[in-house]
Protein backbone atom coordinates (compact mmCIF):
# COMPACT_ATOMS: atom_id res chain seq x y z
CA UNK A 1 0.00 0.00 0.00
CA UNK A 2 2.87 2.35 0.75
CA UNK A 3 4.28 1.77 -2.73
CA UNK A 4 0.84 2.40 -4.31
CA UNK A 5 0.39 5.62 -2.34
CA UNK A 6 3.85 6.75 -3.36
CA UNK A 7 3.11 6.07 -7.02
CA UNK A 8 -0.25 7.85 -7.15
CA UNK A 9 0.43 10.68 -4.75
CA UNK A 10 3.99 11.47 -5.66
CA UNK A 11 6.13 12.57 -8.57
CA UNK A 12 5.35 9.48 -10.66
CA UNK A 13 1.65 10.35 -10.98
CA UNK A 14 2.40 13.92 -11.95
CA UNK A 15 4.93 12.79 -14.57
CA UNK A 16 2.52 10.14 -15.92
CA UNK A 17 -0.27 12.71 -16.30
CA UNK A 18 2.16 15.06 -18.02
CA UNK A 19 3.18 12.28 -20.42
CA UNK A 20 -0.44 11.30 -21.12
CA UNK A 21 -1.48 14.88 -21.82
CA UNK A 22 1.54 15.33 -24.07
CA UNK A 23 0.58 12.23 -26.09
CA UNK A 24 -3.05 13.30 -26.38
CA UNK A 25 -2.04 16.78 -27.58
CA UNK A 26 0.08 15.22 -30.31
CA UNK A 27 -2.51 14.69 -33.05
CA UNK A 28 -0.10 12.65 -35.15
CA UNK A 29 0.37 10.08 -32.38
CA UNK A 30 -3.37 9.88 -31.69
CA UNK A 31 -3.94 9.35 -35.41
CA UNK A 32 -1.22 6.66 -35.40
CA UNK A 33 -2.91 4.86 -32.52
CA UNK A 34 -6.44 4.76 -33.97
CA UNK A 35 -6.57 5.03 -37.77
CA UNK A 36 -3.76 2.74 -39.08
CA UNK A 37 -4.72 -0.29 -36.92
CA UNK A 38 -8.28 -0.23 -38.20
CA UNK A 39 -7.29 0.23 -41.87
CA UNK A 40 -4.50 -2.38 -41.67
CA UNK A 41 -6.83 -4.91 -40.10
CA UNK A 42 -9.46 -4.43 -42.80
CA UNK A 43 -7.09 -4.38 -45.80
CA UNK A 44 -4.75 -7.20 -44.76
CA UNK A 45 -7.59 -9.32 -43.49
CA UNK A 46 -9.23 -9.21 -46.93
CA UNK A 47 -6.25 -9.21 -49.28
CA UNK A 48 -3.56 -11.63 -48.04
CA UNK A 49 -3.35 -15.10 -49.57
CA UNK A 50 -0.23 -17.19 -48.77
CA UNK A 51 1.05 -20.36 -50.42
CA UNK A 52 1.40 -23.57 -48.42
CA UNK A 53 3.77 -26.54 -48.33
CA UNK A 54 5.33 -28.93 -45.78
CA UNK A 55 2.02 -29.52 -43.98
CA UNK A 56 2.78 -31.37 -40.75
CA UNK A 57 0.87 -34.64 -40.32
CA UNK A 58 0.20 -36.92 -37.38
CA UNK A 59 -0.73 -40.55 -38.04
CA UNK A 60 -2.61 -43.24 -36.10
CA UNK A 61 -2.41 -46.60 -37.89
CA UNK A 62 -4.69 -48.98 -36.00
CA UNK A 63 -4.75 -51.42 -38.92
CA UNK A 64 -0.98 -51.87 -39.29
CA UNK A 65 -1.27 -53.85 -42.54
CA UNK A 66 0.57 -53.58 -45.86
CA UNK A 67 -2.35 -51.65 -47.36
CA UNK A 68 -2.42 -49.15 -44.50
CA UNK A 69 1.34 -48.64 -44.70
CA UNK A 70 1.08 -48.10 -48.47
CA UNK A 71 -1.61 -45.47 -47.87
CA UNK A 72 0.65 -43.70 -45.36
CA UNK A 73 3.49 -43.80 -47.88
CA UNK A 74 1.19 -42.25 -50.50
CA UNK A 75 0.65 -39.31 -48.14
CA UNK A 76 4.23 -38.82 -46.98
CA UNK A 77 6.22 -39.44 -50.18
CA UNK A 78 5.63 -35.92 -51.50
CA UNK A 79 6.49 -32.33 -50.60
CA UNK A 80 3.01 -31.44 -49.37
CA UNK A 81 2.69 -33.56 -46.21
CA UNK A 82 5.42 -34.28 -43.70
CA UNK A 83 4.82 -36.98 -41.10
CA UNK A 84 6.17 -35.72 -37.78
CA UNK A 85 4.05 -37.64 -35.25
CA UNK A 86 3.03 -41.30 -34.93
CA UNK A 87 0.47 -41.79 -32.16
CA UNK A 88 -1.12 -44.82 -30.55
CA UNK A 89 -4.67 -43.44 -30.24
CA UNK A 90 -7.04 -40.99 -31.90
CA UNK A 91 -7.48 -38.89 -28.69
CA UNK A 92 -3.73 -38.39 -28.48
CA UNK A 93 -3.69 -37.28 -32.10
CA UNK A 94 -6.53 -34.85 -31.39
CA UNK A 95 -4.46 -33.29 -28.60
CA UNK A 96 -1.54 -32.92 -31.01
CA UNK A 97 -3.79 -31.05 -33.47
CA UNK A 98 -5.18 -28.87 -30.67
CA UNK A 99 -1.70 -27.97 -29.45
CA UNK A 100 -0.66 -27.01 -32.99
CA UNK A 101 2.05 -29.66 -33.23
CA UNK A 102 0.46 -31.06 -36.39
CA UNK A 103 -1.85 -29.51 -38.96
CA UNK A 104 -3.40 -32.73 -40.31
CA UNK A 105 -4.24 -35.94 -38.47
CA UNK A 106 -4.82 -39.27 -40.25
CA UNK A 107 -6.61 -42.09 -38.42
CA UNK A 108 -6.73 -45.53 -40.07
CA UNK A 109 -9.24 -47.76 -38.24
CA UNK A 110 -8.60 -51.42 -37.31
CA UNK A 111 -11.09 -52.73 -39.94
CA UNK A 112 -9.43 -50.84 -42.79
CA UNK A 113 -7.92 -53.89 -44.49
CA UNK A 114 -10.96 -56.14 -44.01
CA UNK A 115 -13.26 -53.45 -45.43
CA UNK A 116 -11.09 -53.28 -48.52
CA UNK A 117 -11.70 -56.98 -49.12
CA UNK A 118 -15.50 -56.82 -48.90
CA UNK A 119 -17.60 -56.46 -52.05
CA UNK A 120 -19.31 -53.11 -52.44
CA UNK A 121 -17.68 -51.77 -49.29
CA UNK A 122 -15.58 -48.61 -48.95
CA UNK A 123 -12.88 -48.55 -46.30
CA UNK A 124 -13.15 -45.33 -44.29
CA UNK A 125 -10.31 -43.29 -42.86
CA UNK A 126 -10.69 -40.20 -40.67
CA UNK A 127 -8.80 -37.00 -41.43
CA UNK A 128 -8.60 -34.14 -38.90
CA UNK A 129 -7.56 -30.78 -40.33
CA UNK A 130 -6.66 -27.73 -38.25
CA UNK A 131 -8.70 -25.17 -40.21
CA UNK A 132 -7.47 -22.08 -38.36
CA UNK A 133 -5.62 -21.30 -41.60
CA UNK A 134 -8.46 -21.77 -44.08
CA UNK A 135 -6.09 -21.57 -47.05
CA UNK A 136 -3.93 -24.38 -45.69
CA UNK A 137 -6.99 -26.44 -44.80
CA UNK A 138 -8.46 -26.08 -48.29
CA UNK A 139 -5.20 -27.06 -49.99
CA UNK A 140 -4.69 -29.97 -47.59
CA UNK A 141 -8.23 -31.22 -48.22
CA UNK A 142 -7.72 -31.09 -51.99
CA UNK A 143 -4.44 -33.00 -51.81
CA UNK A 144 -5.92 -35.58 -49.44
CA UNK A 145 -8.82 -36.25 -51.79
CA UNK A 146 -6.46 -36.52 -54.78
CA UNK A 147 -4.05 -38.88 -52.98
CA UNK A 148 -6.84 -41.12 -51.72
CA UNK A 149 -8.46 -41.30 -55.17
CA UNK A 150 -5.15 -42.22 -56.83
CA UNK A 151 -4.49 -44.87 -54.19
CA UNK A 152 -8.00 -46.28 -54.68
CA UNK A 153 -7.47 -46.45 -58.45
CA UNK A 154 -4.21 -48.32 -57.94
CA UNK A 155 -5.95 -50.85 -55.71
CA UNK A 156 -8.68 -51.31 -58.34
CA UNK A 157 -6.08 -51.94 -61.05
CA UNK A 158 -4.26 -54.47 -58.87
CA UNK A 159 -7.47 -56.33 -58.09
CA UNK A 160 -8.60 -56.29 -61.72
CA UNK A 161 -5.25 -57.60 -62.86
CA UNK A 162 -5.43 -60.46 -60.38
CA UNK A 163 -8.59 -61.82 -62.01
CA UNK A 164 -11.41 -59.68 -60.70
CA UNK A 165 -12.32 -56.70 -58.65
CA UNK A 166 -13.03 -56.83 -54.95
CA UNK A 167 -15.17 -53.69 -55.18
CA UNK A 168 -18.25 -54.78 -57.10
CA UNK A 169 -21.67 -53.28 -56.67
CA UNK A 170 -24.42 -54.88 -58.70
CA UNK A 171 -26.97 -52.24 -57.72
CA UNK A 172 -25.03 -49.33 -59.17
CA UNK A 173 -23.35 -48.59 -62.48
CA UNK A 174 -20.50 -46.83 -60.64
CA UNK A 175 -18.67 -48.91 -58.02
CA UNK A 176 -17.88 -47.20 -54.71
CA UNK A 177 -14.42 -45.86 -54.09
CA UNK A 178 -12.09 -48.25 -52.34
CA UNK A 179 -11.38 -45.65 -49.63
CA UNK A 180 -13.77 -43.02 -48.32
CA UNK A 181 -11.95 -40.24 -46.40
CA UNK A 182 -14.05 -38.63 -43.66
CA UNK A 183 -12.59 -35.09 -43.48
CA UNK A 184 -13.34 -32.99 -40.38
CA UNK A 185 -12.43 -29.29 -40.25
CA UNK A 186 -11.53 -28.15 -36.75
CA UNK A 187 -11.76 -24.60 -35.29
CA UNK A 188 -12.84 -22.98 -38.58
CA UNK A 189 -15.54 -25.18 -40.17
CA UNK A 190 -16.49 -22.49 -42.68
CA UNK A 191 -12.89 -22.20 -43.95
CA UNK A 192 -12.99 -18.41 -43.58
CA UNK A 193 -9.48 -17.20 -44.50
CA UNK A 194 -9.90 -13.94 -42.58
CA UNK A 195 -9.98 -15.93 -39.34
CA UNK A 196 -6.33 -16.78 -40.02
CA UNK A 197 -5.22 -13.31 -41.01
CA UNK A 198 -7.02 -11.17 -38.42
CA UNK A 199 -5.08 -12.50 -35.37
CA UNK A 200 -1.83 -12.19 -37.34
CA UNK A 201 -2.52 -8.61 -38.35
CA UNK A 202 -3.58 -7.82 -34.79
CA UNK A 203 -0.16 -8.95 -33.59
CA UNK A 204 1.56 -6.87 -36.28
CA UNK A 205 -0.46 -3.80 -35.31
CA UNK A 206 0.42 -4.15 -31.63
CA UNK A 207 4.13 -4.62 -32.40
CA UNK A 208 4.37 -1.66 -34.78
CA UNK A 209 2.43 0.74 -32.60
CA UNK A 210 4.15 -0.16 -29.34
CA UNK A 211 7.65 0.08 -30.82
CA UNK A 212 7.03 3.20 -32.94
CA UNK A 213 5.14 5.19 -30.29
CA UNK A 214 7.58 4.38 -27.48
CA UNK A 215 10.64 5.20 -29.59
CA UNK A 216 9.01 8.41 -30.87
CA UNK A 217 8.17 9.71 -27.39
CA UNK A 218 11.67 9.07 -26.01
CA UNK A 219 13.46 10.54 -29.03
CA UNK A 220 11.15 13.57 -29.00
CA UNK A 221 12.27 14.36 -25.44
CA UNK A 222 15.87 14.22 -26.62
CA UNK A 223 15.21 16.48 -29.61
CA UNK A 224 13.34 19.12 -27.61
CA UNK A 225 15.84 19.08 -24.78
CA UNK A 226 13.17 18.30 -22.18
CA UNK A 227 15.02 15.14 -21.16
CA UNK A 228 17.76 17.32 -19.64
CA UNK A 229 15.09 19.32 -17.82
CA UNK A 230 13.69 16.14 -16.31
CA UNK A 231 17.15 15.28 -15.06
CA UNK A 232 17.13 18.46 -13.00
CA UNK A 233 13.92 17.46 -11.20
CA UNK A 234 13.94 15.42 -7.95
CA UNK A 235 12.48 12.43 -9.87
CA UNK A 236 14.59 9.28 -10.01
CA UNK A 237 15.53 7.64 -13.30
CA UNK A 238 13.09 4.77 -12.75
CA UNK A 239 10.25 7.22 -12.11
CA UNK A 240 10.98 9.07 -15.36
CA UNK A 241 11.09 5.86 -17.40
CA UNK A 242 8.05 4.31 -15.69
CA UNK A 243 6.07 7.50 -16.27
CA UNK A 244 6.84 7.19 -19.97
CA UNK A 245 6.11 3.48 -20.25
CA UNK A 246 2.83 3.20 -18.33
CA UNK A 247 0.71 5.62 -20.44
CA UNK A 248 2.01 4.05 -23.66
CA UNK A 249 1.27 0.57 -22.32
CA UNK A 250 -2.31 1.54 -21.44
CA UNK A 251 -2.95 3.11 -24.86
CA UNK A 252 -1.45 0.21 -26.86
CA UNK A 253 -3.46 -2.34 -24.87
CA UNK A 254 -6.48 -0.22 -25.78
CA UNK A 255 -5.32 -0.48 -29.40
CA UNK A 256 -5.31 -4.27 -29.11
CA UNK A 257 -8.85 -4.21 -27.74
CA UNK A 258 -9.91 -1.92 -30.59
CA UNK A 259 -8.42 -4.28 -33.18
CA UNK A 260 -10.06 -7.26 -31.47
CA UNK A 261 -13.43 -5.52 -31.60
CA UNK A 262 -13.03 -4.71 -35.30
CA UNK A 263 -12.06 -8.31 -36.05
CA UNK A 264 -15.06 -9.65 -34.16
CA UNK A 265 -17.65 -7.24 -35.52
CA UNK A 266 -16.44 -7.03 -39.13
CA UNK A 267 -15.04 -10.53 -39.74
CA UNK A 268 -16.89 -12.57 -37.12
CA UNK A 269 -13.69 -13.81 -35.45
CA UNK A 270 -14.75 -15.63 -32.25
CA UNK A 271 -13.52 -14.41 -28.88
CA UNK A 272 -12.52 -16.93 -26.20
CA UNK A 273 -10.58 -16.44 -22.95
CA UNK A 274 -10.84 -12.65 -22.96
CA UNK A 275 -9.00 -12.26 -19.64
CA UNK A 276 -6.07 -14.37 -20.82
CA UNK A 277 -6.02 -12.42 -24.09
CA UNK A 278 -5.77 -9.16 -22.15
CA UNK A 279 -3.00 -10.43 -19.87
CA UNK A 280 -0.82 -11.92 -22.62
CA UNK A 281 -1.42 -8.93 -24.91
CA UNK A 282 -0.22 -6.67 -22.11
CA UNK A 283 2.90 -8.82 -21.84
CA UNK A 284 3.55 -8.55 -25.56
CA UNK A 285 3.04 -4.78 -25.43
CA UNK A 286 5.95 -4.71 -22.96
CA UNK A 287 8.03 -6.54 -25.56
CA UNK A 288 7.17 -3.91 -28.19
CA UNK A 289 7.87 -1.04 -25.79
CA UNK A 290 11.20 -2.62 -24.89
CA UNK A 291 12.13 -2.75 -28.58
CA UNK A 292 11.05 0.88 -29.09
CA UNK A 293 12.90 2.29 -26.07
CA UNK A 294 16.04 0.36 -26.98
CA UNK A 295 15.92 1.68 -30.56
CA UNK A 296 15.38 5.20 -29.22
CA UNK A 297 18.59 5.00 -27.21
CA UNK A 298 20.48 4.32 -30.47
CA UNK A 299 18.75 7.13 -32.41
CA UNK A 300 19.39 10.87 -32.47
CA UNK A 301 16.08 12.01 -34.00
CA UNK A 302 12.62 10.71 -34.83
CA UNK A 303 13.39 10.04 -38.50
CA UNK A 304 16.33 7.86 -37.57
CA UNK A 305 14.24 6.06 -34.95
CA UNK A 306 11.47 5.31 -37.45
CA UNK A 307 13.85 4.04 -40.11
CA UNK A 308 15.64 1.86 -37.58
CA UNK A 309 12.32 0.57 -36.28
CA UNK A 310 11.14 -0.49 -39.74
CA UNK A 311 14.53 -2.10 -40.40
CA UNK A 312 14.04 -4.26 -37.30
CA UNK A 313 10.29 -4.87 -37.30
CA UNK A 314 9.75 -5.76 -40.97
CA UNK A 315 11.91 -8.94 -40.84
CA UNK A 316 10.27 -9.80 -37.53
CA UNK A 317 6.85 -9.55 -39.19
CA UNK A 318 7.84 -11.49 -42.32
CA UNK A 319 9.18 -14.47 -40.35
CA UNK A 320 6.53 -14.56 -37.64
CA UNK A 321 3.81 -16.62 -39.32
CA UNK A 322 1.43 -13.67 -39.05
CA UNK A 323 1.08 -13.33 -42.83
CA UNK A 324 2.29 -16.61 -44.30
CA UNK A 325 2.56 -20.03 -42.64
CA UNK A 326 5.86 -20.91 -40.98
CA UNK A 327 5.74 -24.33 -42.70
CA UNK A 328 6.19 -22.67 -46.10
CA UNK A 329 9.51 -21.09 -45.11
CA UNK A 330 13.01 -22.58 -45.43
CA UNK A 331 14.17 -24.75 -42.54
CA UNK A 332 16.55 -22.08 -41.20
CA UNK A 333 13.78 -19.50 -40.87
CA UNK A 334 11.51 -22.06 -39.23
CA UNK A 335 14.09 -22.47 -36.47
CA UNK A 336 14.74 -18.72 -36.27
CA UNK A 337 11.02 -18.14 -35.77
CA UNK A 338 11.42 -19.64 -32.29
CA UNK A 339 13.46 -16.52 -31.41
CA UNK A 340 10.74 -14.24 -32.76
CA UNK A 341 8.42 -12.84 -30.05
CA UNK A 342 5.76 -11.95 -32.61
CA UNK A 343 5.58 -15.59 -33.70
CA UNK A 344 4.78 -16.66 -30.14
CA UNK A 345 2.18 -13.92 -29.76
CA UNK A 346 0.45 -14.89 -33.02
CA UNK A 347 0.34 -18.53 -31.91
CA UNK A 348 -1.22 -17.36 -28.64
CA UNK A 349 -3.80 -15.21 -30.43
CA UNK A 350 -4.90 -18.00 -32.77
CA UNK A 351 -5.00 -20.47 -29.92
CA UNK A 352 -7.06 -18.19 -27.68
CA UNK A 353 -9.43 -16.70 -30.24
CA UNK A 354 -10.02 -19.58 -32.62
CA UNK A 355 -9.28 -22.77 -30.68
CA UNK A 356 -10.36 -21.55 -27.25
CA UNK A 357 -7.39 -23.26 -25.59
CA UNK A 358 -5.79 -22.06 -22.36
CA UNK A 359 -2.37 -21.87 -20.74
CA UNK A 360 -2.18 -25.66 -20.59
CA UNK A 361 -1.54 -25.62 -24.37
CA UNK A 362 0.02 -22.15 -24.74
CA UNK A 363 2.35 -21.97 -21.73
CA UNK A 364 5.57 -22.45 -23.80
CA UNK A 365 4.66 -19.41 -25.93
CA UNK A 366 3.60 -17.38 -22.87
CA UNK A 367 6.89 -18.27 -21.14
CA UNK A 368 8.80 -17.19 -24.25
CA UNK A 369 6.98 -13.83 -24.25
CA UNK A 370 7.84 -13.33 -20.58
CA UNK A 371 11.49 -14.10 -21.35
CA UNK A 372 11.62 -11.62 -24.24
CA UNK A 373 9.86 -8.94 -22.18
CA UNK A 374 12.32 -9.28 -19.31
CA UNK A 375 15.40 -9.26 -21.56
CA UNK A 376 14.29 -6.35 -23.78
CA UNK A 377 13.04 -4.19 -20.92
CA UNK A 378 16.22 -4.84 -18.91
CA UNK A 379 18.48 -3.87 -21.81
CA UNK A 380 16.42 -0.79 -22.71
CA UNK A 381 16.24 0.38 -19.07
CA UNK A 382 19.99 0.03 -18.61
CA UNK A 383 20.70 1.98 -21.78
CA UNK A 384 18.16 4.66 -20.82
CA UNK A 385 19.76 5.01 -17.37
CA UNK A 386 23.19 5.25 -18.97
CA UNK A 387 22.01 8.13 -21.15
CA UNK A 388 20.40 9.88 -18.18
CA UNK A 389 23.62 9.63 -16.24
Amino acid sequence: MVIVDRLFNGRFWALALKELNQILRNKELVFLLIFPPTIQLVIFGLALNPEVQNITMGIVDQSNTPNSRELIAAFTENHVFKAVRYNLSAPALGQEVEAGKVTVGLVIPPKFNSDLQEDGQSAQVQVLINAVDANTAGIASGYITQIVNEFSNQLDKVNCGSGGSSFKNVDSSQPPAAIDPQIIYLYNPGLDSTWFFVPGVLGVVVLLNSSLVSSATVVREKELGTLEQLLMTPAAAWEILLAKVVPIWVMIVGDALLALGVGHLLFGVPIHSFGLFLALSGLFVMVGIGIGVMLATFSRNQQQAQLTSFFVTLPVIQFSGAISPIESMPLLFRYLSLLNPLNHYVVILRGLLLKGVGLDALWPNALALLFFAIILMTVSINRFRAQLS
